[in-house]
């Protein structure tokens, strides 16, 4: 049977996950969807002409007939608008939601069993719209955030201790009020706790919450796009391969971690069937309080969402 990825939005994140699967192999088909259709076409034919100088197999092509972009595996939605310098993630809340909205039903129908992978922010809100309008169930819609916040955490940590194996893991939604995990952040098998001072460690902490703003900061008109690429890549390529990895996104929590009927960022298995399990790890007191005041903001956003698409 036949691998194909759909990718909804060929902005800079968009194309770089079509780059980096075709260049791979990790899929058979692509298809590439962007309201912009000759600049797609553009994108489709760049790819496939650098694919060639590998001889890839991957077919990619753009499709501007809904009818076309249909049977995919997965589905990957970066579309909606991307932060300028000074905007929050939540600032692009509704104007998103509208756009999520309207995407999901125009290719729910024709992918009755895809699994829609979300990277348009803010994340864990249009996971949950997502989810509203497609009706499907939660294991087949997630949200890539806590593989592109943990790797930053990662990077960060490594300023500090130099090169090293850096286990890092960060968990909650993905905006200012994330819960980086620090007695489950290891460098060279030992706890940071052990090699930093508190000091250096709420430095860490802050640099990762604000990761990507620093980004946006720097390229003025756009947003970071190599990182995202490469974590929502790594979460397609444990689903085609049926790998069972354990990566943190944001999933519909459903009385794990004591939450209900929100979506958040937590370490889950993937597979074939999208999310097969949610992994619950034990939290310290400190990082409960943290993590239940993250589900509270995006309770925020996921209250006005809810409101607005009905």
């Amino acid at each position: 049977m036949k691998k194909r990825v759909g990718v909804i939005g060929v902005g800079n994140v968009g194309a770089t996950i079509a780059y980096n699967l075709a260049l791979k192999e990790s899929c058979d088909e692509i298809l590439l969807k962007d309201i912009r259709e000759d600049y797609t076409k553009a994108v489709a034919l760049d790819i496939s002409q650098a694919s060639c100088a590998i001889n890839s197999k991957t077919k990619i092509e753009e499709v501007s007939n809904n009818a076309d972009f249909k049977e995919c595996n997965i589905i990957v939605i970066t579309a909606g608008i991307a932060r300028k310098p000074g905007m929050s993630r939540d600032d692009l809340l509704l104007t998103n939601a509208e756009i999520m909205k309207n995407i999901i039903e125009e290719i729910a129908k024709l992918n009755k069993d895809a699994i829609i992978i979300i990277v348009s922010n803010p994340l864990d809100a249009m996971v949950y719209t997502a989810l509203k309008i497609s009706k499907f169930p939660r294991k087949r819609v997630l949200g890539m955030a806590g593989i592109l916040d943990s790797a930053r955490m990662s990077y960060f940590i490594q300023e500090k201790l130099g090169k090293k194996d850096i286990q890092a893991l960060v968990l909650g939604g993905h905006g200012d009020e994330m819960v980086p995990l620090i007695d489950s952040t290891k460098a060279d098998g030992i706890s940071i706790s052990k090699l930093l001072s508190q000091k250096q460690i709420d430095e860490i902490i802050e640099k990762t919450k604000n990761g990507g703003v620093e980004i946006v900061k720097l390229f003025k008109t756009g947003s970071a796009y190599y990182a995202p690429a490469h974590s929502t890549l790594l979460m397609i390529e444990a689903i085609l391969n049926d790998e069972k990895k354990i990566y943190p996104c944001a999933v519909k929590l459903e009385g794990e971690y004591g939450f209900k009927d929100t979506v958040t960022g937590v370490p889950v298995v993937l597979g074939k069937n999208g999310v097969e399990k949610i992994v619950e790890y034990k939290l310290s007191l400190a990082e409960q309080k943290a993590f239940a005041t993250s589900i509270k903001s995006v309770n925020t956003l996921i209250n006005k969402v809810e409101k607005y698409i009905k």
